[in-house]
């Protein structure tokens, strides 16, 4: 058998618009519904949502039957949780927080076989390779693994060329969220100097060949972004639109004065 082919790899080499949405609520029920709504990618965030490794595998596998690109997020750098994520079936990895160029190649190394990188061999264990069921498992996952490298911080920016650089870094993604913290903005993603700077950003990205992708929770800033480069948004994510929907609904059917009234129940 092969390995499950990365398109959004191919997606990002070509430049092909991709949408999608971030997944906070860690259970494969809501991923696999998610799976059916039609975006290009979805992100199970480790990062920000309660997500371990085997709930992350749990989601992975629930969406393998859909026409989705599934990414995760981990919470952080550690080599041995982003040997965990590939070994669990993850094949494009949104690494948060990333600062500087040597920051960025020692992700790279975490994330493929020796000589190349550091990644520990225990395919016989692991999903990822479908316990040894792909014959040709080591020459089909260089292939398919894709990196992406989160930026979000005044020091990113200013070492974003650097980081851009890096060989084997597929794609860098912006998070306004903490980059409007970083610029004395907090709470503010929107904020004019933060959205200048993320545009600016995505035209560096682009600049330096690699595919540019970002948070972009406000589709009235979707058409600027892209403008600017952006190749792949996420729009939102499922926890939110959870509680959009719901709220919507009960305030549609409930006057405002009856909300009051029940609000101690």
């Amino acid at each position: 058998m092969d390995m499950p082919r990365n398109t959004f790899k191919q997606a990002l080499a070509e430049r092909r618009p991709q949408l999608g949405l971030f997944l906070g609520l860690a259970n494969p029920i809501s991923a696999e519904i998610m799976a059916t709504c039609g975006y290009d990618f979805l992100l199970i965030d480790a990062e920000h949502g309660p997500n371990n490794v085997p709930l992350v595998q749990s989601q992975l596998q629930a969406m393998a039957p859909h026409p989705v690109q599934c990414l995760v997020r981990p919470a952080n750098h550690d080599a041995a949780l982003i040997k965990q994520l590939l070994g669990v079936g993850a094949q494009t990895l949104l690494v948060p927080m990333v600062d500087n160029a040597e920051q960025a190649r020692a992700i790279v190394s975490a994330m493929h076989y020796p000589p190349k990188g550091i990644r520990g061999v225990g395919t016989g264990l692991e999903r990822g390779s479908r316990w040894n069921a792909v014959p040709d498992y080591f020459a089909q996952v260089e292939a398919n693994t894709c990196l992406i490298v989160q930026i979000e911080s005044r020091t990113a920016l200013e070492n974003l060329d650097a980081i851009a650089a890096v060989e084997g870094v597929d794609a860098v993604f912006i998070g306004p969220s903490d980059l409007a913290a970083s610029m004395g903005h907090l709470g503010q993603p929107g904020h004019p100097e933060v959205k200048a700077a993320v545009e600016q950003a995505l035209k560096r990205i682009t600049a330096a060949g690699k595919a540019a992708g970002v948070f972009c929770a406000d589709p009235a800033m979707v058409e600027s972004f892209q403008t600017s480069g952006a190749s792949f948004l996420a729009l939102g994510a499922d926890t939110g639109l959870l509680r959009s929907a719901a709220t919507k609904l009960i305030n549609s059917v409930r006057p405002q004065s009856v909300r009051a009234a029940g609000a101690g129940y």
